[in-house]
């Protein structure tokens, strides 16, 4: 019933309640109860009961007074305390005012009846802000009793300055307790503030010491200014520069009175600094002013004038004399250097005039030049088949006359003839190839192929011609897979095979692959006569030959159109050769991957011809020369041969005949659109029969290569090489070498 936490005033009430209930209680039962003995029972434990608590009041009542004594001994020590120390004190509980020292009181004789116990905080600080004895520091100290009131200690910890008159300072310090209870705390700080003060203008003197001894072992002059214009530091450079008195550089002296002595003694910036609106002006907008001055006695020097925070500014004078001479003097060697370039300038202007006068006519020249190379190109390409026409026919015709002549006095003439005539058809092929490398941009058509079989169709064209000069004319089996444009390759590959065998006499020439990392060389080995190291590159170079070389042995053209035609196919060509030893040529080109495949046998090797030939032969030719002598060449073989000049013509024989000849022999272009496709496909259709062809053509392309290959003829350029002609007839019409010509067709198409 009585919480022992409670104070003992509260504690002694309850427990003089109870007592009284008690007794109240006792007083009842006795009224009402009918039995003595119950009385006077009641009365012993009420009585009892009353001793008990009387007991425990008196002890409380003790207790009380000890309490009372501790708390007035407490409070009389506090109040020594706080009179004992040197700052004023004061502790707010609940946001009033509970006790203070009276040096809190007195800080401010005017307030201190209003500072009473249950003042609150924000009271205090108004209190504060009222009194006349604060100082005016321009409103901060105001702003922070403002601040402080409004905030009504909410802030744990908070501190400020108040300056008083009599220049007084003290700092008011707030912090709250562990039970929220604000303390304020009142300390002078007056001879601190005078103190650091003091050390301040100590500070201050000891700068302007260090700064106008800096200023004077500076080499330029320098002078401070305040914002009001006057003299404030200077060093003496900087009147020694000007010439200034000693009375224009004393404290108070304004800038405008310098200015107008500066305007005096230099005549040529007075314009600019007469007037004092104006260099101020441009000091306040662009935050310097700069002149350079110059003496009549020479001296020149630049004035810096340069803004400073608090508004004033400050003054540089530096002598550039020197500086100025040599800036003077290099303006005036620019002057005469840009003199000199303005006279080079027109000079190589009017070169260059001259030079592009000179190019234009060099240009209209090339082109020139150009047109009639293009002319000359597309005459010799025009002109090519037509060439070829009459060539094909004296061959064929040359060859029949050798067979006419064996074993008669004309034997020799005829051998002689031949020999005068394939000299003529390799310089015309010569410069048939020429005219076709100078236009060879679309002509070129790389594919891959076996380079081995290019080489076996040289070895096998060449075979006969280095038997009858008794050279022994081998190859190295190769299967190696190139890519390059083939009728150009073959073309450079039997240029070099030739130029082995004209240069051999009784020896060897052979030809074979060497492998190179990824590349592939080409090379030609021959025992010939050799060539000197100076004349090995020259060889490659248009009509020009070794200097060993016997007089009337070419032109010198063939290893020129190799070199030209390697340059366009992106193959490398070199030479190695010792005089009296022999020589190897090489074409070095890149491997393509491709399934290898066995070589073809050398047909020669295996070619048996047949010593008569019992075939009918239908030979179309528009041309009646080429006509006539490949008619009499197939019948000097044995051949019954038809002859026709069209088609039409074609048809109607083998219509007369009434059977399918055993081959055709046709030429690509006859008379208006008719060609000897049309031809093999109509021979064809009429006899309902696969006739073998031949297509016998001046055309070099792809596009008829294709079509061999699409309507099963083979192809031979014009003229014609005979060997090879005989060779492929018995090849189309003999059963047992029906494989092996279609190999070498698809490799020598």
């Amino acid at each position: 019933m009585i919480n022992p936490d409670d104070p003992l005033e509260v504690q002694v009430a309850k427990q003089t309640k109870i007592i009284q209930a008690l007794v109240r209680r006792a007083g009842r039962q006795n009224d009402v109860g009918n039995s003595a003995y119950s009385a006077f029972q009641s009365a012993i434990a009420l009585q009892g009961q009353i001793w008990a608590k009387t007991r425990d009041l008196e002890l409380a009542s003790n207790e009380l007074e000890l309490l009372r004594f501790d708390r007035e001994q407490t409070q009389k020590n506090l109040s020594d305390a706080l009179s004992a120390m040197e700052g004023g004190f004061a502790l707010f509980a609940d946001g009033k005012l509970q006790v203070c020292n009276d040096l809190f009181k007195s800080l401010m004789p005017d307030i201190t009846d209003r500072i009473l116990p249950g003042l609150d905080l924000a009271g205090y600080y108004d209190a504060l802000r009222s009194s006349r004895h604060l100082a005016d520091d321009g409103g901060r100290t105001q702003q922070d009793l403002t601040t402080a009131a409004q905030e009504g200690g909410k802030t744990n910890r908070s501190s400020f300055v108040l300056e008083l008159h009599g220049d007084r300072w003290f700092q008011i310090s707030q912090q709250h307790t562990n039970l929220d209870n604000v303390i304020l705390l009142q300390t002078e700080i007056t001879d601190i503030v005078r103190k650091n003060r003091l050390e301040k203008d100590q500070l201050i003197d000891m700068q302007a010491h260090y700064l106008q001894s800096a200023f004077d072992h500076m080499s330029i002059g320098i002078c401070t200014f305040s914002r009001a214009g006057t003299v404030m530091i200077y060093n003496d450079r900087f009147r020694d520069l000007l010439g200034l008195p000693f009375t224009l550089v004393q404290n108070g002296t304004r800038f405008s009175q310098i200015l107008d002595f500066i305007s005096d003694s230099y005549p040529d910036a007075a314009n600019e600094l007469a007037s004092t609106d104006r260099w101020l002006k441009t000091l306040r907008e662009e935050g310097r002013f700069r002149e350079r001055l110059r003496h009549a006695g020479g001296r020149v020097l630049d004035l810096h004038v340069h803004q400073l925070p608090d508004r004033g500014f400050l003054a540089d004078i530096k002598d550039v004399t020197l500086e100025s001479r040599t800036t003077d003097l290099l303006e005036k060697r620019v002057e005469e250097r840009t003199s000199e370039l303005t006279q080079a300038n027109l000079l190589l202007t009017e070169q260059y005039e001259q030079q592009a006068q000179a190019e234009e006519e060099l240009r209209l020249a090339k082109e020139e030049a150009e047109a009639a190379v293009s002319s000359k190109t597309r005459f010799l390409a025009a002109a090519s088949h037509d060439l070829l026409q009459p060539i094909n026919a004296a061959k064929l015709l040359i060859s029949t006359l050798q067979d006419m002549a064996k074993d008669t006095p004309l034997n020799s003439m005829v051998e002689r003839l031949d020999g005068s005539f394939t000299s003529m058809e390799t310089l015309l092929h010569a410069l048939l190839d020429i005219s076709r490398l100078e236009s060879t941009g679309s002509e070129l058509s790389p594919t891959e192929f076996c380079l081995g079989n290019l080489i076996q169709a040289v070895i096998e064209d060449q075979q006969p011609v280095a038997a009858r000069k008794g050279v022994q004319l081998d190859m190295v089996p190769c299967t190696t897979w190139v890519r390059s444009d083939q009728r150009y390759l073959l073309r450079s590959i039997q240029n070099l095979v030739v130029n082995a065998i004209q240069y051999t006499d009784q020896g060897r020439v052979l030809v074979g692959c060497r492998r190179r990392g990824d590349h592939v060389a080409l090379e030609v080995w021959d025992t010939g006569i050799g060539i000197a190291h100076k004349d090995q590159m020259r060889v490659f170079e248009e009509f020009t030959r070794a200097e060993n070389v016997p007089a009337g042995s070419g032109m010198g053209l063939g290893l020129s159109i190799v070199d030209r035609t390697c340059r366009h196919l992106g193959h490398k060509v070199g030479v190695r050769s010792k005089p009296g030893v022999g020589s190897v040529f090489s074409i070095e080109m890149k491997i393509v991957k491709h399934e290898p495949r066995p070589p073809l046998p050398v047909l020669s090797a295996i070619y048996e011809p047949d010593s008569t030939m019992d075939l009918i032969a239908l030979v179309v030719e528009n041309d009646p020369d080429v006509l006539f002598a490949t008619v009499q060449k197939l019948e000097s073989w044995g051949a019954s041969v038809l002859g026709a000049r069209s088609t039409q013509e074609a048809l109607e024989l083998v219509g007369d005949i009434g059977v399918a000849p055993d081959i055709i022999l046709a030429d690509y272009q006859l008379d208006g659109d008719d060609t000897g496709v049309a031809t093999i496909r109509g021979v064809r259709a009429k006899t309902a029969a696969v006739v073998p062809a031949i297509m016998i053509t001046a055309e070099r392309g792809v596009p008829l290569a294709r079509m061999g290959t699409e309507d099963d003829f083979s192809v031979l350029t014009k003229p014609v090489d005979l060997s090879r002609l005989r060779r492929m007839i018995d090849v189309k019409t003999r059963p047992d070498l029906q494989n092996m010509a279609m190999a070498h067709d698809k490799s020598i198409a």
